[in-house]
Formats: C-alpha cells, structure tokens, sequence
C-alpha cells in the first residue's frame, strides 16, 4: 500500500502565503496618496493674531505662535507677510473654561467633596484660506478642544488643548481631497 504525502500541498500553500505577506509591506511603500494636503502652489503661509472674545488676553498669543509654528514644521510652509503669502490662516477664540472638574473624591462622614481632576476647553474657530484663488481651504467652526490636568496645573491642561488644537487643523489641512 502506498502512504500518501498531504503535506506537500500544504507546504506549496504556505510558501505561497509567505511570499505574498512579504511583498506586501513593498506595496505598501510603493503606494503614495494623491490628492491629499494642500494645494503644490500653497508654499507660504501668514498666520494673523487669532481674534479673542473670552477674558484671557494670553491666549491670542498662545494660539497664534502654536498655529504658526505647526505650519512651518508640520505643513512645510514658510511665514510671510499678509500680503505675500499663500494661504492665510485666520481665527476667532470663542470660549475659554480654564476649571472644568472632571474627577471627584468623597467623604461621607464629613460631606466633603474634593476635585482631584480638573479640564481646560478651548472653543474656536479656523480656517486656512487660499488667497491667490480666494478660496477656503479648510475651516473648522467651533472646534472644541481639551486638556486635563491636576489641580492647580492649569498651565499643563492649556498645553495638552494646544497641543491637541495644532494637530486637529494639520489633520484637516492634509485631509482635503
């Protein structure tokens, strides 16, 4: 009686699937979006003073530099002035809540309660225009952003909403399609 060998196929399958799992990383890096970010004859950038409608004046500053610096280095656009550039990033701060308690602690036999994390929220409004075809590249009203933070390190939760501002309107400049 002759044995039958059934691993041989099953051996000619998974050298097949080894082959392809490892050509598809290739792929990958050969594959490249089109279509994407902004427009090639965006190249320079003007960021002007964000307007302010809440009582914290050391915000527009904050936000402008934070905005101005994450279009140079994270969009690849080089500052220039209002009247030369590009493309125009413009904003409104609408609302600013520094103290949010997001987190409590309590104790029942003196009825106490104690904040043990607080949240800064940021609302505002962007938009990246086009100022050569007057056209709005990207805008986003009422974006809302925060940060967390323990008590009395205000400072560090307006970082984290910065930090998390700067990347929402990178995202949605690189996102129009």
């Amino acid at each position: 009686m002759r044995k039958h060998e059934p691993l041989r196929p099953i051996r000619g399958l998974g050298l097949l699937l080894l082959l392809s799992a490892s050509t598809l990383p290739l792929a990958a890096c050969l594959y490249k979006f089109s279509g994407g970010g902004l427009p090639s004859s965006i190249r320079t950038v003007a960021v002007l003073p964000f307007d302010n409608l809440t009582p914290e004046p050391v915000l527009t500053q904050e936000i402008t530099q934070a905005v101005r610096e994450a279009v140079e280095r994270r969009l690849g656009l080089r500052q220039a002035g209002e009247d030369q550039a590009d493309a125009l990033v413009t904003g409104t701060v609408r609302r600013y809540e520094p103290d949010l308690p997001v987190a409590y602690t309590g104790n029942p036999a003196d009825n106490r309660t104690e904040v043990t994390k607080r949240m800064v929220q940021i609302t505002l409004d962007v938009k990246i225009m086009d100022q050569k075809e007057n056209k709005v590249l990207w805008q986003k009203l009422s974006l809302t952003v925060q940060g967390e933070y323990n008590p009395n390190e205000e400072l560090k939760g307006r970082r984290i909403a910065l930090e998390k501002l700067i990347t929402d309107i990178v995202d949605g400049a690189q996102s129009q399609w």
